[in-house]
């Protein structure tokens, strides 16, 4: 079992959690994930691991309701404890000194490029951050990812905090500003696709972590095969994190519609116990 130490809202429907997780926290590495399994009957699902301490032994998820199990995770509180959590899992990303690095989170990918952005800041890279959300309420770390940056940008759909507009309209200004030597993209499909076509565009190198389906995070269900230069591969052993113009987007996109039905039904029976019908 492993108990939830403290338990921070970070907007609507987001949560930060620090677990007590010893031997997770002794192995992780920028770009691992883990699996966590709320009880003996629950379903698998994969966090990013967003922070870790090893001399506390703890680790940090972050958590936005999508379906059930995350919705069930978020309803939990310090002191409950999680059955299962399995990991660090995936192959990390691979820190060195590339030279000037921007990282781009949109919504909850913000979690998993935080640790990048850190371990790459003290590589000696050049560290910039973009954080792109709908509105100013759902910018989430912002001050950690700050910490971990020389240089952050904020943009926001409507204008309410930093830039209106896209990430990618403040990632197409710095790159006609400066030598960019590598562009890291994490959160929804369009805009990691958005973000490796403009890095495309003007010969940057980028880096994806994707977020497919996955069962066992082990590589034995196949459930999180992605397409890779033509051939697959699956995410849970061979990624999470993948050169970004390497990836096939639009069969990723197609995958991650795969259960809605399944998904919009198993919530629907979660929220009907809850009103005790």
């Amino acid at each position: 079992m492993f108990a939830i130490l403290k338990k921070q809202n970070l907007g609507p429907n987001v949560n930060a959690f620090q677990i007590k997780a010893p031997q997770i926290a002794q192995k992780a590495q920028p770009g691992h994930f883990v699996v966590i399994r709320l009880n003996a009957t629950g379903e698998r699902i994969p966090l990013t691991l967003a922070d870790w301490d090893p001399s506390l032994g703890t680790i940090m998820i972050v958590c936005q309701t999508f379906g059930k199990t995350s919705f069930l995770l978020n309803q939990m509180e310090e002191g409950e404890e999680i059955a299962d959590i399995l990991g660090p899992l995936g192959t990390p990303l691979e820190v060195k000194k590339y030279g000037t690095v921007v990282l781009v989170g949109g919504g909850v990918g913000v979690p998993s490029i935080l640790p990048k952005a850190k371990a790459l800041k003290a590589a000696g890279n050049k560290v910039i951050s973009i954080m792109g959300a709908r509105n100013k309420e759902l910018l989430i770390l912002e001050e950690e990812l700050a910490s971990g940056s020389h240089e952050i940008h904020f943009t926001t759909d409507d204008g309410s905090y930093g830039q209106r507009g896209l990430v990618t309209d403040v990632l197409g200004e710095l790159i006609a500003s400066q030598k960019l030597d590598l562009v890291i993209s994490v959160g929804p499909v369009p805009m990691m696709r958005a973000t490796v076509d403009l890095a495309r565009k003007h010969k940057i190198p980028s880096i994806v972590s994707l977020n497919p389906i996955m069962v066992d995070g082990t590589g034995m269900c196949g459930c999180c095969r992605v397409r890779i230069d033509g051939e697959t591969k699956f995410a849970c052993v061979d990624g999470p994190v993948f050169p970004g113009e390497s990836v096939d987007f639009a069969e990723l996109a197609n995958r991650l519609r795969y259960y809605k039905e399944e998904e919009t039904q198993a919530m629907e029976g979660v929220h009907k116990c809850q009103c005790g019908k």
